[in-house]
């Protein structure tokens, strides 16, 4: 006879279930909220601005700054941020009654753009992090913060931009003659406030756009979520590709630092000026071209090969491709094999951070306009404008006595030869990224295959 074991009928303690996460608070409100936005706003500005001005600054202490009149530099420095985010210089001078000369200068030193949009776009994301959706308000509300407090900022930049100095003869007798017949050179700049918040409006609106596509991390509102795979993989292939041109032209630059015998001017060029060349030479590697008027006696802090094409005869244009580049420097053509690696790299990101299973024909077509809109925002932003000249006792224009400097891309043709690669890389990209789907696939079902029981006996 077996004995039987008492049965416990009691409560069984079991451990609690988990708690589920808790969800991401969201955003403050009242005045405490409404201070803390202004903050971050304040914040992604002020870190812009120190980024924009330890660039410029050491660009223009290795350019040769020191040089300048005692009190220049903070103003030279103002004016380099200014004309970082597309305002315009103006230049003048005066030589008593005898005549006066101007100038104007349109020229976008893309290092000092490229760091301060860098830090603005980064810091202006982080609040917004760990967030499923945001509220399109929301995002326009900190958008518009930010844009008032940068636009504040922007205003006393460019009133600080401004300085006149005196040019002296370099003799003492002359100097002195020169001042009491009120024919002292001067010289001076300004930069029209309406230019530098004009253009500084757009800058600020197109780093933030740029920086909520191509961030995985940041929110979109609920209706721009559809976007989210269609929009963000292309975005962020062509962003990596410009970061890599820049840093490969870093490279090469520091390179040719060491190697040769004036490191002062390639720094400068690097702190003020490399994603201009880079940038430039991504586009003739696809088959661009720019048009160049530089006369023959002006120096140009570019590449050997560049300056060459650019100056020409010393009259007309010149026209600034691979051809042009390739009959001073052979090496150019390596410019094409670069620009074909970057490309069907962005082929490649934009596939595979695609949502699965999308036709090859739709990344194509992604890819191809953001990479159009892409080579457009470069063709427009190393164009460079100078124009001087001098007026003699108020007779004729200052052109009459002048020149003009300029650097423009053929737009159309950067444009159509993005859209034409940036297909081709696109659809490349989509079937590779398929095949690699399949491969992956295929292996799946092999090692199901290969499981307990799989070979029946």
């Amino acid at each position: 006879m077996t004995a039987r074991h008492p049965v416990y009928r009691g409560r069984v303690n079991r451990p609690p279930p988990p708690r589920p996460a808790p969800a991401p608070a969201p955003p403050a409100r009242g005045a405490a909220g409404e201070l803390r936005a202004w903050a971050d706003a304040l914040v992604a500005v002020a870190a812009g601005c120190v980024a924009m001005f330890a660039v410029a600054a050491a660009g223009l202490w290795a350019a040769g700054a020191r040089a300048l009149p005692a009190g220049a530099f903070p103003a030279v420095l103002a004016a380099t941020l200014v004309a970082a985010v597309g305002g315009t210089l103006e230049l003048s001078g005066d030589v008593g009654f005898l005549g006066g000369s101007a100038a104007t200068l349109e020229v976008v030193p893309l290092s000092v753009t490229v760091a301060g949009a860098l830090a603005t776009g980064v810091v202006f994301l982080l609040p917004l992090r760990h967030r499923a959706v945001a509220g399109g308000g929301e995002l326009l509300a900190r958008a518009a913060r930010t844009a008032v407090v940068w636009l504040v900022a922007l205003a006393f930049i460019a009133g600080a931009a401004r300085f006149s100095f005196r040019v002296r003869v370099g003799q003492d007798f002359l100097d002195e003659l020169g001042a009491a017949l009120d024919i002292t050179p001067t010289v001076g700049f300004h930069a029209p406030l309406g230019s530098a918040l004009g253009h500084g409006a757009l800058w600020l609106l197109g780093v933030l756009v740029v920086a909520v596509a191509v961030s995985r991390g940041t929110p979109l509102p609920r209706r721009l979520l559809r976007l989210q795979g269609a929009l963000r993989p292309p975005a962020f292939a062509m962003v990596v590709v410009l970061l890599g041109y820049v840093v490969l032209g870093l490279v090469i630059g520091l390179v040719t630092a060491f190697t040769h015998d004036d490191p002062s001017r390639t720094a400068a060029i690097l702190l003020l000026g490399l994603p201009n060349l880079a940038w430039m030479a991504f586009g003739v590697g696809l088959g661009g071209a720019w048009e160049g008027r530089v006369p023959g006696d002006i120096g140009l802090p570019v590449p050997h090969a560049l300056a060459a094409v650019l100056r020409g005869n010393g009259r007309g244009t010149s026209t600034v491709d691979l051809a042009a580049l390739s009959e001073q420097d052979g090496r150019a053509w390596v410019l094409a094999a670069v620009a074909g690696l970057a490309l069907l790299t962005a082929g490649l990101l934009t596939a595979f951070r695609s949502p699965a299973g999308t036709p090859a024909w739709r990344v194509a077509v992604r890819l191809g306009v953001v990479a159009a809109l892409t080579l457009l925002v470069v063709g427009l932003a190393t164009e460079v404008s100078a124009r001087y000249g001098l007026a003699v006792l108020g007779l004729g224009d200052l052109t009459d006595f002048g020149g003009e400097v300029r650097l423009w891309a053929h737009l159309g043709r950067l444009v159509g030869l993005g859209l034409l690669w940036g297909l081709v890389a696109g659809f490349t990209g989509g079937l590779c990224a398929k095949a690699a789907a399949g491969r992956r696939l295929g292996r799946a079902e092999a090692a199901d295959g290969q499981g307990p029981g799989a070979g029946g006996w």
